[in-house]
């Protein structure tokens, strides 16, 4: 269905459709209510770009990717987090944008983007622990959410993210109850604030139940498979190895699972493991029964409530701050299980 077709079907010109379509105030509210009806009944978007002309905005949203990061483009929480969002933008008329900075440019990049029109907001991921992107973004005081938070930072800025301390402290008590003590943590990178928000409770479990954290079984890599089995295999070789391993990647998890077969030890019997599983498309934690025990919380999901929170936030750029803290879900699949009796 293209612009002349619904014009003919109602009976208007193309000019008056489009007008109605794209917010001209001077199209009456019946004509504009009969337009729209029937551009949903026949399957009529109108195009991005006469949308933004008539309103004045780009219609478009920004990903700014830092040049130390491009390996995002291709990690799936990435992609799972951008398809859902990208939904969302393409709901509202929207478009999605990739542009790319150096680290020492950021603010150059951001400043650029709205200056020229580029965009009508952006999208911050991967907040570090002090994150100088949100101090950049809020002092030119432009359109944007970020997804995660930043603990060093007192200002005021729309987020969503999940209550990353709050599910790792519950996934370490649950290995507590199992009777677990040597519980290892296979963290990501630490000055990344999701990271330290799950150390942070982590450790909170241990210190409960009288368990005094070991240094040798916390560690803290970007979050590949080879990561999870390089640090596993390691840890099995202490002298006092852990019965259990908490790990903030299914795909990490992938390789602690490896080693563990690797060194003749059954998941879920020898060793449990726990891992946060952001229910991606493309790596799903089995089918009817849970190949993993995991805080599971949709980065799909997120991806769509952060769009819709900047479109909110596009339009209506005086409101008071919004924040989105989702709660993960403990799933019991057969990773974990009773710690073993050691002699």
């Amino acid at each position: 269905m293209n612009l002349k077709q619904l014009s003919e079907i109602l009976g208007l010109s193309q000019t008056t459709v489009s007008r109605a379509l794209n917010g001209y105030p001077e199209v009456n509210e019946d004509t504009r209510v009969r337009v729209q009806a029937a551009a949903e009944r026949h399957g009529y978007r109108p195009n991005s770009r006469a949308k933004g002309l008539a309103t004045g905005r780009s219609m478009v949203i920004g990903h700014v990717i830092p040049s130390s990061s491009r390996h995002e483009m291709v990690n799936p929480i990435f992609g799972d987090f951008v398809a859902g969002a990208a939904r969302k933008y393409a709901d509202h008329g929207y478009d999605l944008m990739f542009t790319n900075a150096d680290d020492t440019s950021i603010e150059d990049a951001y400043r650029s983007l709205f200056q020229r029109g580029a965009v009508d907001g952006v999208v911050l991921q991967g907040p570090k622990v002090n994150e100088h992107r949100i101090e950049v973004l809020t002092r030119m005081n432009v359109p944007f959410i970020v997804h995660g938070r930043s603990t060093g930072l007192d200002v005021p800025y729309d987020w969503i993210d999940v209550n990353n301390k709050r599910s790792f402290l519950r996934a370490t008590r649950f290995l507590i109850d199992l009777g677990h003590r040597r519980i290892a943590l296979i963290n990501g990178l630490e000055d990344m604030d999701f990271a330290q928000r799950r150390r942070d409770g982590y450790l909170e479990a241990l210190r409960e139940a009288g368990v005094s954290p070991d240094p040798e079984l916390m560690r803290s890599a970007e979050m590949t498979e080879v990561y999870g089995h390089h640090e596993t295999r390691d840890m099995l070789g202490l002298d006092n190895p852990p019965t259990a391993i908490l790990t903030s990647s299914m795909i990490s998890a992938i390789g602690v699972r490896r080693a563990l077969n690797e060194a003749g030890l059954k998941m879920g019997k020898d060793v449990s493991v726990i891992a946060h599983d952001d229910d991606l498309s493309y790596l799903k934690n089995g089918q009817d029964v849970p190949i993993f025990t995991a805080t599971r919380s949709s980065v799909r999901k997120a991806g769509e409530m952060a769009a819709e929170m900047l479109i909110e936030r596009i339009k209506s750029p005086n409101d008071p701050v919004k924040t989105r803290l989702l709660e993960a879900e403990l799933v019991v699949g057969g990773s974990t299980g009773p710690a073993p009796n050691r002699l």
